[in-house]
């Protein structure tokens, strides 16, 4: 009998035991379980988090804005060139004489003028509401710091050799990054298409990009305004005295006259000339001006895209590739 009840108790304790086990794994089971869970929680509320928001990063630095980004103030005419080219639609952009400026009027319709690029109007911005702000970099920081108070200010570069991860940032805020990288790619092959057809015929020849702004006659260093189109997409010759320039210089008559190029591209804006409205016509008529071998060629070309346009910009580059390509093939 004693027997009997040793193993009765034996088989008891293993089954308390196998119970006690299978309780305690239970537990450890549902621990795990609560910690899947509370992972996956976590991770959509991480999903949400970043879903409401883009992050960009753009020459070095990040930036986060709301997403959707839909109240966009385009506060720079670089901003406003590429709005136009991706198709967005700025709640607000800067002003040229109280109006849009004419060559981005169709595009840019409808959006409300918030100041000029000098002195955007901050209050015309917050009542806009906006997301996002592109502004420029030739912003000082006080502007800066203006703008930042009022929403996320993506400091726009105004040099050329940017256009891409401009065109690229804006592309990523609109969701429009496919139609930047079109856009990007459409004017390498072109590019690379013209620079062929060129070939050697403009290889020796002095091509020259002059900007006429408060009655003078500037030039700009071989990576700013338009010049990267002439000597890197096409490969043309860099005249000497723009190895020199750093920055927008004036360019005088003697020294124009010692360069005595072959071609030259002359843009003038009245806006940018109301001091002297006749700079251009006095320059045209001025007998070292029209001893040019460019002048007697017949191969200056005054406007061949609007006279507002950035420069560095794609719409800047596409309109004035196409351009300077008409005048160079003969």
């Amino acid at each position: 009998m004693k027997k009997h009840w040793l193993l009765g108790g034996t088989a008891l304790l293993a089954i308390s035991l196998a119970a006690c086990g299978s309780t305690e794994g239970a537990s450890e089971s549902g621990a795990k379980t609560e910690a899947v869970e509370a992972d996956g929680k976590n991770t959509a509320s991480t999903s949400e988090e970043q879903a409401k928001e883009t992050r960009i990063s753009y020459l070095g630095d990040e930036y986060t804005f709301p997403n959707p980004a839909e109240n966009i103030v385009a506060a720079s005419l670089e901003a406003m060139e590429d709005a136009a080219v991706l198709g967005v639609k700025p709640v607000g952009v800067l002003e040229i004489a109280g109006e849009v400026p004419g060559y981005l009027a169709k595009e840019l319709k409808g959006a409300a003028l918030i100041g000029d690029k000098f002195s955007p109007n901050a209050e015309a911005i917050l009542s806009l509401d906006p997301d996002a702000i592109i502004g420029t970099s030739k912003w000082n920081e006080e502007v800066m710091a203006k703008m930042n108070k009022i929403a996320t200010t993506l400091p726009y570069s105004h040099i050329s050799t940017n256009w891409k991860d401009n065109l690229l940032a804006f592309g990523q805020l609109t969701g429009k990054t496919a139609e930047a990288e079109k856009v990007i790619s459409d004017y390498d092959t072109k590019a690379a298409k013209a620079k062929a057809e060129l070939g050697n015929s403009a290889a020796d020849k002095e091509v020259l990009i002059i900007r006429v702004r408060g009655g003078l006659m500037n030039i700009y260093p071989a990576g700013v305004y338009l010049n990267p189109v002439l000597y890197e997409d096409l490969g043309l010759k860099v005249p000497e005295t723009l190895t020199a320039a750093k920055a927008q210089q004036e360019l005088t008559l003697e020294t124009l006259s010692k360069i005595n190029p072959d071609i030259i591209f002359l843009q003038f804006e009245k806006s940018e000339n109301a001091d002297a409205p006749s700079a251009l016509k006095d320059l045209q008529k001025n007998p070292i001006f029209t001893n040019l071998k460019a002048a007697k060629n017949g191969d200056v070309h005054v406007n061949v895209i609007d006279p507002l346009a950035q420069g560095g910009t794609a719409w800047s580059k596409v309109k004035f590739l196409d351009a300077a390509v008409e005048k160079l093939v003969k």
